[in-house]
């Protein structure tokens, strides 16, 4: 019997964003025309993140978010509240990339000033879904990269950094601050939601890059300074994992390509404890690339698709599991849907119910294969 040596991130884990309850997102109409108050509007959220706690408590789950309930989408709440960042138009997706119908890319962020944290972030909701659950709340946030990829050098205000060594040293030292003060009040997992790696796996991602003056095989080197750099300090009790995501607005994605051209970086040069790897379909690759993760970190691997309502079948999905124990042992692996269920509020294209279905799915069938 294997013993359990990961606690977070689980077994049986999930990515972060939950679909809305519809009078949730009605509320959140009702708020931007200012037909009620933001501390009503709290309230209702409060509610709905209570019964969705307890719902995740109830089918297993020990890894417990808020579900993204307060957000629009799952970074530009968080980006927009440090000083300097401005959003902007939509980025190109790859043609073969399967596009919402109604035609949303993925926004900008542009800097349009120098680089500020000026308030708690995401204490307040951390307190709250602390408050709320007994087991492990954790807290999801966008990566420090999203600020830069999606424009690069180009979206910097050239005035307010002439020196891109110094627009680094700010973010860094931004989510520094926020996740010191998670950490103050009690946060002991947090996971970066990251789109910019999986996007350099993609060949037109990586030319759209090149086209903007930067170089696709020395920005994972990049980025993994920019993270190492806001988390190498960590307290040792303080658990940070990396999701990495090509797309997930209604059930849609922008980016394809496996692994292989940032697996190397990615998993050694990068001191996150865990990784959260969508493997839903052949836009993921094969599980190769996983044969450069170190003995001391985790993978989580994404396999039940949280794009589609189909349910998996729990014997193909431990024959997967089995297919990456090839290059990296059982004992360093669980199981998660490849991303969340609604990564921004609109949400995906399945029900509440199909969602819990799934996120049994994850807990059942790690059960088997990791018994306790």
């Amino acid at each position: 019997m294997m013993k359990n040596k990961i606690n977070p991130p689980f077994r049986a884990d999930q990515v972060g964003s939950l679909l809305r309850p519809p009078h949730l997102k009605e509320s959140r109409l009702k708020w931007k025309r200012g037909e009620i108050t933001a501390e009503a509007l709290r309230e209702i959220e409060d509610v709905a993140i209570r019964e969705v706690v307890k719902m995740q408590e109830s089918i297993g789950l020990h890894s417990i978010t808020d579900g993204e309930f307060r957000r629009d989408y799952f970074h530009l709440d968080f980006l927009k509240e440090l000083s300097g960042v401005s959003v902007t138009g939509g980025i190109e997706a790859n043609p073969h990339a399967r596009v919402a119908e109604d035609g949303f890319t993925p926004p900008k962020l542009s800097v349009t000033g120098k680089l500020k944290h000026v308030k708690d972030i995401q204490v307040a909701d951390f307190n709250y879904l602390k408050s709320v659950t007994s087991q492990t709340p954790k807290v999801c946030i966008p990566s420090p990269t999203m600020v830069h990829f999606r424009g690069g050098r180009k979206s910097i205000d050239i005035e307010a950094y002439p020196d891109m060594d110094l627009f680094f040293h700010d973010l860094s030292a931004c989510y520094k601050a926020e996740i010191d003060a998670l950490y103050r009040n009690g946060c002991r997992y947090i996971q970066f939601d990251d789109t910019n790696l999986a996007y350099l796996c993609d060949p037109k991602m990586r030319a759209a890059a090149v086209e903007r003056g930067d170089d696709p095989n020395e920005l994972p080197r990049t980025y993994a300074g920019l993270i190492n750099s806001v988390i190498d300090d960590r307290p040792e009790d303080l658990r940070v994992a990396i999701h990495l995501c090509r797309g997930n607005y209604r059930s849609t994605w922008f980016a394809e390509g496996g692994y292989e051209p940032v697996a190397e970086i990615l998993f050694n040069a990068i001191h996150v404890d865990a990784y959260f790897l969508e493997y839903d379909d052949e836009r993921s690759g094969d599980f190769a690339p996983l044969r450069f993760v170190p003995d001391h970190k985790t993978v989580i691997l994404g396999l039940v698709s949280s794009k589609i309502n189909t349910l998996e079948d729990p014997v193909d999905l431990i024959r997967r599991i089995d297919e990456a124990a090839r290059y990296l042992p059982l004992e360093n692996l669980g199981l998660s849907p490849q991303c969340g269920f609604s990564s921004t509020h609109h949400g995906n294209a399945l029900s509440q119910d199909e969602q819990w279905r799934k996120l049994e799915l994850v807990v059942k069938t790690a059960a088997r294969v990791w018994p306790v």
